[in-house]
């Protein structure tokens, strides 16, 4: 097997069983959806998930929409430190996470695509990196 061909195997591989390792930090960002602020702003498309793990604020949002995702980012960010000690780099779970928290998106809500773009998730599945699991 090529060096290159088994980097990919050794990503996908690592990305798999860090999906499966998410425990903890899935309740902790559970807890997103109950917050009225978070829900009205994903509602109106005013945030959306990013394809590295982070909420992402799109377009001219409030103050106050930009001060709630730089919180939740802080704290996915400390769940991703605590998670991939050890185990992987905090990039590589926050990769994973993305993969997971896209995937999970529902119609109408936004996410960011493989290329960078805003897109409105519509009834098929979201357009994610082939890395993902």
């Amino acid at each position: 097997m090529s060096k290159t061909r088994l980097n990919s195997f050794v990503t996908l591989c690592g990305a798999a069983a860090l999906t499966l390792a998410l425990g903890a930090g899935t309740a902790a960002l559970a807890q997103e959806g109950r917050d009225p602020a978070y829900a009205a702003a994903r509602a109106a498309g005013q945030v959306g998930e990013q394809k590295d793990g982070y909420l992402g604020v799109i377009g001219n949002a409030s103050a106050e929409v930009r001060a709630m995702v730089r919180d939740i980012n802080n704290k996915r960010r400390a769940i991703f430190t605590e998670k991939a000690a050890g185990k992987s780099t905090i990039e590589e779970y926050a990769f994973a996470t993305a993969c997971r928290l896209i995937a999970q998106t529902q119609p109408g809500e936004k996410y960011q695509a493989t290329d960078g773009s805003w897109q409105v998730r519509g009834a098929g599945a979201p357009d994610r990196d082939p890395r993902c699991p």
